[in-house]
């Protein structure tokens, strides 16, 4: 990764591991579970290129910044107020940047628009649309009632249950699990498809080199702190009722794969393609759905997603 520079920041009182490069307008990118800055290489290196200051954080519980202890510390507004904060310390004069997001990263991109658009220009979001809230459904029971109590989700909600287990598998077999074949059940006592004694065959995209930076990482800090992202679905789901019904207004554009198993949650597709997804964001340009990608899109097919961002990106500048 040469070129990239590597600092501390700290914001709403904590500290924040960002990896930078490049001169120009600011794309900030964030990405999801169980990842890091280092998802976002390809595009940092290309859009750098290109005329961009890339800036990808490790998100509050992960990598080398700061991991608060308590779950309650992992709300959607914790989350936004860090991003808040770095947008000002990465652009003191506009306080205004790109954004890109995928998974959780996107979650939180959505969220970021809702509460402040005033903060982001444009924004390109990968893998999970904007996920519509009602009033009265609770997310972990609705997967829950949908996918049984294996759900991945479900499973994620007890504190130190899922470390456990996690734990004697080993960190290095649930990363590599997890970014080849993201489970959608974990039945305990089994929690992955292949018997661990099967060696894992890693995709194309990914070197064993890099998969042993997560890996690396995730033994040293653990999974509690990107675990209470989960932890706090139904917390999140209260204090969002002020914003049921919001529509996001800044200027969008949505990727994602056929294979991506959010494109596949009961309900998604009808949402994505027949008028839920554009009524939430009325300015959302463009939905692209790409067959036969997974999803870890920004890993998975790197040079079309940094020239779909390059493409949206340099409208606005």
């Amino acid at each position: 990764m040469e070129g990239v520079q590597h600092r501390m920041v700290e914001v709403n009182g904590i500290n924040i591991h960002i990896a930078e490069k490049g001169e120009g307008p600011v794309i900030l990118f964030l990405h999801g579970f169980p990842e890091l800055w280092y998802s976002w290489r390809h595009q940092i290196l290309a859009l750098s290129n290109m005329g961009f200051r890339t800036v990808a954080p490790d998100l509050r519980g992960y990598g080398d910044s700061d991991i608060p202890e308590s779950v309650d510390s992992y709300t959607c507004f914790h989350m936004v107020g860090d991003l808040v904060e770095l947008i000002d310390v990465l652009d003191p004069r506009e306080g205004k940047v790109f954004v890109v997001g995928h998974d959780w990263g996107a979650i939180l991109a959505w969220f970021l628009c809702l509460f402040r658009p005033d903060k982001v220009k444009a924004l390109v979001n990968l893998s999970v649309p904007f996920l519509r809230f009602d009033r009265n459904i609770k997310p972990i029971e609705l997967w829950r009632a949908y996918y049984g109590s294996d759900h991945y989700m479900s499973r994620f909600q007890e504190y130190g249950e899922i470390e456990g287990e996690f734990a004697w598998v080993g960190m290095d077999r649930v990363e590599k699990e997890f970014l080849t074949d993201f489970p959608v059940l974990l039945p305990k006592g089994k929690l992955f498809k292949r018997p661990l004694d099967e060696p894992i065959t890693l995709p194309s995209w990914l070197s064993e080199e890099e998969a042993n930076y997560y890996v690396t990482k995730f033994q040293k800090t653990g999974f509690t702190g990107p675990l209470n992202f989960y932890r706090n679905f139904d917390r999140n789901w209260e204090l969002l009722k002020p914003w049921v019904g919001c529509k996001i207004t800044t200027p969008a554009k949505f990727m994602m794969g056929d294979k991506d198993l959010v494109y596949h949650m009961p309900g998604m597709k009808d949402y994505i393609h027949n008028g839920g997804f554009q009524e939430d964001v009325p300015s959302l340009k463009e939905v692209v759905v790409l067959e036969g990608v997974d999803h870890f899109i920004s890993m998975e097919i790197p040079d079309e997603v940094n020239q779909y961002i390059f493409d949206f990106f340099s409208r606005f500048h």
